[in-house]
């Protein structure tokens, strides 16, 4: 058992440091990105199933509430918690409509988009990527090594690995440095 978490941590471990030493640039400019558009008066819409779908609600949580400051609630609703919404819309159309018709009804040009998706294959999550950006929206999209050739988003943070539980840590460490960077961008005086 001790070899399992061994190799568990060394995995995770080794993954971050090569994705984050490859992406860090890339995260501090859409953190950036992100903030400056709060100022404007945008939301956030983050979304994705399953683990994504709790990381989605996570994100949401710090940002409405706080990260590491007291500070004023900033815009951002996870398209994961409304049961009615989605339980509604994937009995009268399909589940791969869920997130699309959220990101319809409540996006604006000029908010933004979190997909999350480990395997970079979700059709839910493909599909509302794609109405974002009919509709002006930004994106990005959080996937594993399945996805990194997905091109309509206009940020992709690709973990480069197939093994779901360490894409997703990967996953949430993003998440939480976006809250450090936007709290940091709008809050530090």
């Amino acid at each position: 058992m001790k070899d399992i978490v061994e190799r568990a941590i060394k995995e995770s471990e080794n993954l971050k440091i090569v994705f984050f030493k490859e992406n860090m640039e890339k995260i501090l400019e859409v953190g950036r990105e992100i903030a400056e558009s709060i100022k404007e008066k945008k939301k956030i819409l983050i979304f994705g199933n399953g683990g994504s779908a709790s990381d989605a609600q996570h994100f949401a949580g710090e940002m409405v509430n706080k990260f590491k400051r007291e500070r004023a609630p900033l815009p951002a609703i996870a398209l994961t918690t409304d049961t009615s919404v989605i339980t509604s819309i994937a009995n009268d159309f399909s589940f791969e409509e869920v997130f699309k018709k959220q990101v319809e009804a409540l996006g604006n040009e000029g908010d933004w988009v979190i997909a999350i998706s480990t395997s970079g294959t979700s059709p839910n999550v493909l599909k509302a990527i794609e109405k974002a950006k009919e509709m002006g929206l930004k994106v990005l999209f959080l996937t594993g090594e399945g996805g990194k050739e997905f091109k309509k988003a206009d940020y992709v943070l690709s973990v480069p690995s197939k093994n779901t539980p360490r894409v997703q840590e990967v996953h949430i460490f993003i998440l939480h440095i976006l809250c450090e960077i936007i709290e940091y961008s709008l809050f530090n005086k």
